[in-house]
């Protein structure tokens, strides 16, 4: 299965912010070592295949023709011109990825990529994430989110709101929804603007307390003060709750193969090449459902038996994961160099590398370039860290127990140093 994230990171540490949130954006592009790169946020990871398309169109055009996901079922355009942005901007526009420039970076929300399709969620949380897109952009004051507040619509599966969500929405067998922050039960058809209500009563929280601050986590509050605010800001608005204990499961991102009504692929550490995207888009006569576990759901609602199986080959054949038990469900890295000028290492290709040596891992593995760990996830895994003088530090990261390191000199030691902390 592919990797889940639960637990907060032993690298995550409450921050102060002391400069304006740099995220980048389509309006606000970011510099790299390999040119300018544009997020695009795709709340739930959904796409019409006309915006698939639309997306392919100017990867090729103005980037470097791939399509790279982020852990949030979100699309990153790499090797962008300096000088390129109005006219992404404009064919972004032109497809519908662009609804409100005001608020096109604080459009963060994920959602349980399977729901309405394979019968496994509570619900179907389309509706909640149509409303809840729309009423962030028409929220003046939601413009003030970062570009790193994350918001989570579960069908009740569990799959999505173990990602550390700052607002989690998750469907509850009564036929209502549970909200944390709040812990509390809504309607659902209050849920939507209930999360609306819940980060907007953060950046209340915030501003009282003089920070910048960008996530929940970084509040100087704790869970049951900042709940308390949201449960009162919930009746202010006279949206009806009640206390509810937050509900158990595991999460993890649907597994490759066909599931339900729908074909689910695996991204090698989530670069989509033109060939692999045009596949996509090929299969995709209903959409794209992107996923934060860089896979990708393509629906599969009245397709024929032989168009799924052809389909499934034709992903396969263009080296998309369609196998259940593949390593590569395990293996996570950043950019790395030649694309990142804080990278000490090509983490990617290491990690290719050292994938047809170790097979499988026991934990999962997370390459980063350089101590930031850009995407890094927050469950159980190992941190594989390039270092200065051309080595890895390894740190197996699992609850309830004590943090175990190694060291390798280079790449072809990451064997060794992996048993020695798995063990």
């Amino acid at each position: 299965m592919p990797t889940a994230a639960l637990p907060p990171s032993p690298q995550a540490t409450p921050a102060r912010r002391d400069r304006g949130d740099a995220c980048p954006g389509v309006l606000r592009l970011h510099s790299a070592d390999d040119g300018a790169l544009a997020r695009i946020r795709l709340p739930g990871g959904f796409l019409t295949t006309d915006q698939a398309r639309a997306l392919g169109r100017a990867a090729r055009r103005l980037g470097d023709g791939d399509l790279h996901l982020t852990s949030r079922g979100n699309v990153q355009l790499r090797g962008l011109s300096a000088g390129c942005g109005a006219e992404l901007a404009e064919a972004l526009d032109a497809a519908g990825l662009l609804p409100s420039p005001e608020h096109e970076r604080v459009r963060n929300i994920v959602a349980s990529p399977l729901s309405g399709l394979d019968g496994g969620g509570l619900r179907d949380v389309r509706p909640w994430l149509t409303a809840l897109d729309a009423a962030l952009c028409a929220s003046e004051a939601a413009r003030g989110l970062s570009g790193r507040f994350l918001f989570a619509l579960d069908d009740g599966r569990g799959d999505v709101a173990g990602l550390g969500a700052d607002v989690t929405v998750r469907a509850t067998g009564d036929g209502g929804a549970w909200l944390t922050p709040g812990s509390v039960r809504v309607a659902a058809a209050d849920a939507p603007l209930a999360a609306l209500v819940a980060a907007e009563t953060f950046l209340q929280a915030a501003r009282s307390h003089g920070r910048r601050t960008w996530r929940v986590s970084e509040l100087p509050l704790s869970q049951a003060e900042l709940g308390r605010l949201v449960r009162d800001r919930l009746t202010a608005k006279g949206i009806e709750h009640e206390d509810r204990p937050e509900p158990v499961g595991a999460a993890e991102g649907p597994s490759p193969g066909v599931v339900g009504d729908a074909l689910s692929v695996h991204v090698p550490l989530g670069r989509l090449s033109p060939i692999q995207w045009e596949a996509l888009t090929v299969a995709a006569y209903s959409g794209l459902r992107l996923t934060p576990w860089r896979g990708v759901v393509v629906p599969t609602l009245g397709a024929t038996a032989a168009r799924i199986a052809g389909s499934l080959e034709r992903l396969r054949a263009t080296g998309l994961v369609t196998d259940p038990a593949s390593p590569w469900l395990r293996v996570g890295a950043c950019i790395g160099r030649p694309g990142c000028a804080k990278a000490h290492a090509d983490v990617r290709a290491d990690a290719a590398r050292t994938l047809e040596v170790v097979g499988r891992p026991a934990l999962p593995l997370y390459w980063s370039g350089c101590e930031r760990r850009c995407g890094h996830p927050s469950g159980d895994h190992v941190d594989v860290l390039a270092t200065p003088d051309g080595g890895y530090r390894l740190s197996a990261a699992t609850a309830g127990q004590s943090m175990r390191t190694a060291s390798a000199a280079g790449p072809s030691q990451i064997s060794a140093a992996l048993a020695a902390i798995t063990s």
